[in-house]
Parts: structure tokens; C-alpha cells; sequence
């Protein structure tokens, strides 16, 4: 699959710096000294269940599922991954132990690796590294995932569907139905429902 890196580096760059949290030009050099691309076909795992993770992934295209297994065998989506997400098993990488999630391809992907080692090495040596991990986690764990909590509670599931809507508007189209319920907590019929309903 050829592609350009570059624009795909730059990509990776323009997320850093979303975050408000300014990283030098040196920090940025041992940030792209890491950075390994890899690509994957549609149904890859890219992660398994048990699996210890290393690396963070940066979507330069594609689509990723989280999710996990309960023992009757139905599965959960934790989250859908698209393109410029960072994805990755958090506690794993933190605690050096095995996932507890499964990362599985979507469609065709391309990625950024950065290997989580080396760089939480350069937040030890980095103050602006250390400042920028910060704000990734509070954005991500706080102020990004509270909402979402509220809303599983609070929100009926059209309300939450027309949100992911807002923020994906094509998400229906790539994703399959039986994901995005999932994704969404209600079964495909429900979902098959209220997209009926909304036309």
C-alpha cells in the first residue's frame, strides 16, 4: 500500500499540538525518531485479549474496534477508533499487563506506532513531554469520558446515536450496523429502529 508518510507524520504532529500543550522542536525530533508505520488488512487484531501492549497507535486511516468478549460469548465495543484517534490498551502499557480488550482492524489501516517504552523515557527527560502527557490524559480520562458516562445514564439511545452522528457524520456508512450497536449498547434491531424513525 503505498502512501505519503510525510503528510501522514504531519497528521501526527497537528494531534500533538491539539492538546494546547506546546512541544519543543527537540521533543518533537525524539517523538519522530520512534515512530514506526505499519499496515493492516481489514479483520486483523492488532491487539488480543491477554495480549501485553507496546505501542501506541495513531490512525492515519482506517478503523478500530475495542472490545471485549463476556463468557456467553457476546461482545462489548468499549470504543470505535478513526482516523488521527490514538489508540491503545491505556492500563496495559501503564502496567506492563495483559489487556483486557481486543483492538481489531475495521477496514484497511495504516498507523503510526510509537513505541510506549522509549517514549515514556523521553517524559522523564522532557518537561514539555511531561506537561503534553498530562493534558492527553485529562482530555481522554476526564474530560472526555465523564460526558460519556452521563450519557450511557442519562441520554436515551437516539440521543446518543445522533451525537456520534455529530462527531463521525459518515461513521454509518464505514462501520457495520451490528459495531455501532454494540458500540452504543443497544442490539442491531433497536439501532435498525431508530435509524428508521430519524428518516
Amino acid at each position: 500500500m503505498a502512501f505519503d508518510q510525510e503528510q501522514y507524520i504531519a497528521a501526527l504532529k497537528a494531534k500533538l499540538e491539539s492538546y494546547h500543550s506546546p512541544i519543543s522542536s527537540s521533543s518533537w525530533e525524539l517523538i519522530r525518531s520512534i515512530i514506526k508505520f505499519q499496515t493492516v488488512d481489514k479483520g486483523t487484531f492488532v491487539l488480543r485479549y491477554g495480549q501485553i501492549a507496546r505501542n501506541i497507535h495513531f490512525i492515519c486511516q482506517g478503523a478500530l474496534r475495542a472490545y471485549f468478549t463476556d463468557e456467553a460469548g457476546n461482545f462489548y465495543n468499549k470504543n470505535i477508533f478513526l482516523e488521527t484517534d490514538l489508540a491503545c490498551s491505556t492500563v496495559s502499557l501503564l502496567q506492563n499487563s495483559p489487556s483486557n480488550f481486543t483492538l481489531e482492524a475495521l477496514e484497511d489501516c495504516i498507523f503510526i506506532n510509537l513505541n510506549y517504552k522509549k517514549y515514556r523515557a523521553f517524559i522523564d527527560q522532557k518537561e514539555d513531554l511531561k506537561n503534553f502527557y498530562i493534558a492527553y490524559l485529562e482530555k481522554n480520562w476526564v474530560l472526555e469520558k465523564e460526558p460519556i458516562e452521563i450519557s450511557i445514564v442519562m441520554e436515551n439511545a437516539t440521543e446518543r446515536y445522533l451525537k456520534l452522528l455529530e462527531k463521525h457524520p459518515n461513521i454509518d456508512q464505514r462501520i457495520p450496523q451490528r459495531h455501532l450497536s454494540a458500540h452504543l449498547g443497544i442490539t442491531p434491531t433497536q439501532l435498525s429502529r431508530i435509524r428508521k424513525s430519524l428518516k
